[in-house]
């Protein structure tokens, strides 16, 4: 049994909020232990001025956390599983999902209740492609703003840019006790959520068994079995930040429901299907959920954003 935990987060507000609660729910388990953390700054908190979709590449917000793992410099990492990449890097492992908060967007406004009630012509700010996809197929009108920043900048922006709206993870507003600041909740028929949004992800060496069997109390198995098969959708889809990418997992009455879109970046053509399967086929429901999408045309979307023959 170890006597001391060392946990790597990014120093954001949100991931401060998100690493605390792990701390807290295993010195509540283990009063013996001593459990601090460690901010490590990572790409993504560098960069705050460019929209995530130019930086490019994977793991802007893990991958020096992953490094301090390896090291040894931390004994685990407190990942968001919507920025986690879909190949973790060798000798790691996410051996624990969370219980996953409210997984859907929130709208966020001061002059307007809903999406329907904004003008003609309106701005709402999102740096998500994801985000801007769907809201440009539902209000082609709309102008939409990149944002980028910590919620608190994204909040604050929204009266100093004049915007209409802004839209959020719920998630995250929750974990920061800021709910009071959403104007609804945009449910999953009109705004598709993030693969893994919502939910925490653990990540720790593959060799360390005594972390691994002290975090399985944390490890929530429904919501372990929908992110499985989310990241299986985005692993074949070769999915990032430059592509409007979005998938939910719910079980139902035992079965694993998958809800996934895959859009072109003015929002014209988006094309969406839902599959089920049991859980244990988690990563073959995301595959098969992935060809059906491209059969329709998401391939050739891909093929576009990308810049190269996607199939």
């Amino acid at each position: 049994m170890k006597n001391h935990l060392r946990i790597g987060t990014r120093g954001s507000a949100l991931a401060l909020a998100q690493a605390a609660w792990v701390q807290q729910q295993i010195q509540g388990r283990y009063p013996q232990i001593t459990v601090d953390l460690e901010i490590i700054k990572t790409t993504g908190d560098k960069i705050q001025d460019v929209a995530l979709a130019k930086i490019g590449g994977k793991g802007l917000f893990t991958k020096e956390i992953e490094m301090a793992i390896l090291s040894g410099e931390v004994d685990l990492g407190v990942h968001s599983m919507k920025d986690v990449p879909t190949e973790i890097p060798l000798g790691l492992v996410i051996g624990i999902t969370t219980v996953r908060e409210d997984p859907r967007d929130a709208f966020i406004s001061r002059k307007y209740r809903s999406l329907a009630e904004i003008p003609l012509g309106g701005r709402i700010g999102t740096g998500s492609l994801r985000r801007r996809a769907q809201l440009l197929h539902l209000r082609p009108d709309l102008e939409i703003v990149p944002l980028r920043g910590n919620v608190d900048t994204r909040l604050r922006k929204l009266t100093e840019a004049d915007l209409d709206a802004i839209i959020l993870a719920a998630a995250g507003l929750h974990r920061l006790g800021r709910a009071a600041e959403i104007t609804a909740i945009l449910p999953e028929t009109q705004m598709l959520p993030a693969i893994g949004q919502g939910a925490l992800g653990l990540e720790y060496r593959q060799d360390d068994a005594v972390t691994m069997e002290l975090l399985e109390f944390l490890d929530d198995p429904e919501t372990r079995v929908a992110v499985a098969a989310e990241r299986a959708f985005l692993a074949r889809l070769e999915g990032g930040c430059q592509v409007p990418i979005a998938a939910m997992g719910t079980l139902k009455k035992g079965e694993l429901f998958l809800d996934g879109l895959i859009g072109d970046l003015a929002g014209s053509r988006i094309y969406r299907e839902q599959l089920s399967r049991p859980p244990a086929a988690a990563a073959d429901l995301g595959q098969q959920l992935a060809e059906t999408l491209l059969k329709r045309g998401g391939a050739q979307i891909l093929s576009e954003v990308y810049g190269r023959v996607f199939d």
